[in-house]
């Protein structure tokens, strides 16, 4: 019987509770969590900071901050009576203390550059911050630029640097701890309140790499000693429970950027010689790029082992290692994903679990296992959708490399009757598809489609080798990977395969731009916030200057520019004939605005395809995940709009060419002229 529940729309953004950061009572008998929803009449996000009993039923979930603003990153006192947290709602994000069995919250931070991050003492007397030092000057001016590293997506110009704070609970007095010209990160307390652990690139050739070091300082002031061999990028560091040893996340190649494992380490208080805890597991220690979150590690009670987050074929689990022999064992696994963790003294565990048909919910495990859902938010707004789960599609790729895919069918699925589809094609290219709530997949299946999204070479989940094979390669077997999988899904007696669609944004939005220069086999196309020249990406973009160095496997562009363009989709416009939708964002910093104009006015010029250029204005590269309410919305209309204009059912298909090269293959020719 075909499910008659309504179609998921882009309208429908507004309905979803986002739910992060959960953070379990030490005494492991609450969770405090952050919800963020959509405000259509702002045309904003508000977040409120909640809590729910870990016994109980889940309807006992409740709000306990509240207003207009944003209110998020909610940190338990270590007695348990104090909720801290972030909130803008008096300007500025600050902190601000709230008793958790009554009372009303009062700040306690007022620091000119806001606040980003918040540790307690083990006292509970005072809190360690990171805020930005510097000019908060908002007019125009000269700037006067000597670094690489001067930009970042979404912040845009970097003025002034982030350094650590230690503020006083009883007076909101605030010391500053750190300074320099580098930024400061993810401060944590040792046990005994003497010193401060944190992340910093201070090395002399800090704006060429990726290097970051874990730094201790002591917590009344002083000079901070690396502790940290200064290999790779080393993040979110946390004492071990006797104070004798620092763990922390990250890999030892200064340029090999996302492509490598981000692994769970340890490396003594006062230095010397880290051991890699999580190498046996062969995955990525992170829920998504690097950097990995502060929220994805933590040790046990007892000090004896660590429980870290790794991306696994399309799932997020949670898994423990031992300080002794390494050996690496699941604790919380299955097709899901889990977004953040945290651990109280007992061992009992809270986390944030989204599955592909639920946004996300706040699980409880107890200190000797068993797993409990702790909040519905979701779960009745998310049944009064046709919600689909997918299902798994292996394939292999041309040179027989095994590969697999999720395949979701569309609202209303009726057996004996063919639909039209949409291939996406995940950004990074180290990211990840597989099994979570994605906005994108419900609203494409709501409109009738069925929605397929790969995992081709280059993803995370499959070990560092599958996740490095793009590097130097981008265009090659990736771009082989997806097309046996698209060859895979046409085979299903359920897809037309005379009506496909391709579209991806990022590095996504390169493979898009790439596939209809090398293939006729798509109706249609969206190209989103793209790479389409990676020989002008590496001067312009944020990350241009190292992250495209290592992925076009150590060449520069003055050495070898032919090869960038090989590989670069504006070098094959004069081939593209399917019709493109390419949208952009003005203010993204990561793959400029630059990017889309030259695919754009190229197709122009030559009049062969039908384009349609969209122009998002004041946002960043995260559009599509952050940006304004509105303009998201307006995103899905225009994607929609135009597969349906070229994939329903008396759309007339584009003209198709055959005998097309392929690949590599296909670059080597053109090269050849």
């Amino acid at each position: 019987m075909a499910d008659r529940r309504r179609p998921f729309t882009p309208e429908d953004l507004y309905g979803i509770r986002w739910i992060s950061d959960p953070q379990i009572a030490p005494d492991s008998r609450r969770v405090a969590f952050t919800v963020t929803q959509m405000d259509q009449k702002a045309d904003d996000y508000r977040s409120q900071v909640w809590l729910v009993p870990t016994s109980g039923r889940v309807r006992h979930a409740r709000p306990v901050t509240f207003g207009p603003k944003r209110d998020s990153s909610p940190r338990w006192s270590p007695d348990g009576r104090t909720l801290a947290f972030v909130s803008d709602r008096a300007g500025k994000a600050q902190v601000w203390l709230l008793p958790v069995d009554g009372g009303e919250a009062r700040q306690l931070t007022n620091l000119f550059g806001g606040v980003q991050y918040l540790s307690w003492a083990p006292d509970g007397r005072q809190v360690a911050v990171v805020s930005r030092v510097g000019d908060d000057e908002q007019r125009p001016k000269i700037r006067e630029i000597t670094t690489l590293k001067y930009k970042f997506n979404g912040e845009g110009f970097r003025e002034g640097r982030r350094h650590i704070y230690v503020v006083s609970v009883a007076s909101g007095r605030a010391r500053q701890l750190t300074d320099g010209d580098w930024d400061d990160a993810y401060p944590v307390w040792s046990p005994d309140g003497a010193r401060i652990a944190f992340a910093s690139a201070r090395h002399e050739s800090r704006d060429l790499d990726s290097t970051m070091d874990i730094w201790v300082v002591e917590a009344r002031g002083g000079e901070p000693a690396r502790i940290t061999p200064g290999r790779g990028p080393a993040t979110a560091p946390l004492w071990s429970p006797d104070g004798r040893t620092v763990a922390y996340l990250g890999h030892d190649h200064p340029m090999a950027g996302l492509s490598k494992n981000t692994c769970a380490w340890v490396v003594g208080a006062s230095g010397g010689r880290p051991r890699n805890l999580s190498a046996a597991l062969d995955r990525c220690a992170s829920t998504a790029s690097w950097p990995a979150q502060y929220h994805t590690l933590a040790w046990t009670p007892d000090g004896s082992g660590l429980l870290f987050l790794a991306m696994d074929q399309g799932n997020v689990s949670l898994f423990r290692t031992s300080l002794r022999g390494g050996r690496v064992t699941p604790v919380v696994a299955g097709d899901a994903q889990i977004a953040q963790f945290s651990v109280a003294a007992n061992g009992a565990t809270a986390y944030a679990l989204s599955s592909p048909t639920n946004p996300g919910e706040v699980y409880f495990r107890g200190p000797r296992g068993g797993q409990r859902r702790l909040t519905n938010l979701n779960g009745r707004f998310a049944g009064r959708f046709g919600l689909q789960p997918p299902e798994r599609l292996a394939f292999a790729s041309a040179d027989g490399t095994p590969l697999e895919g999720w395949v979701v069918k569309p609202n209303g699925f009726q057996p004996g009757r063919r639909y039209p589809a949409l291939v996406n094609v995940h950004g990074g290219p180290h990211a990840q598809y597989g099994n979570v709530f994605f906005d994108e997949f419900q609203t494409q299946a709501g409109r009738g489609y069925v929605v397929f999204y790969p995992n081709p070479r280059g993803s995370q989940g499959y070990g560092e080798a599958f996740a490095s094979a793009v590097c130097g390669d981008w265009g090659g077997k990736d771009y082989e990977d997806v097309m046996a999988g698209v060859e895979a899904l046409a085979r299903l007696d359920y897809v037309d395969p005379e009506r496909l669609g391709v579209l991806g944004g990022s590095y996504g939005g390169y493979m898009a731009s790439w596939i209809v220069g090398h293939t006729d086999r798509f109706r249609a196309a969206c190209s989103e916030r793209a790479v389409n020249n990676i020989l002008s990406m590496f001067g312009t973009s944020d990350i241009g200057s190292y992250f495209q160095e290592f992925e076009m496997a150590g060449a520069r562009p003055w050495e070898n520019p032919q090869f960038y363009l090989e590989r670069s989709p504006i070098s094959y416009v004069a081939k593209m004939r399917t019709p493109l939708l390419i949208l952009h964002s003005e203010q993204d910093l990561r793959c400029p605005m630059e990017q889309g104009e030259q695919l754009y006015v190229a197709l122009k010029k030559l009049g062969q395809a039908d384009v349609l250029f969209v122009r998002f204005p004041e946002e960043s590269h995260e559009m599509s995940r952050s940006g304004k309410p509105s303009r998201r919305v307006r995103r899905f209309q225009y994607i929609l709009d135009w597969f349906d204009k070229y994939l329903s059912q008396g759309a007339q298909p584009a003209r198709r060419r055959r005998g097309r090269p392929a690949g590599r293959a296909r670059a080597a020719a053109a090269a050849r002229g």
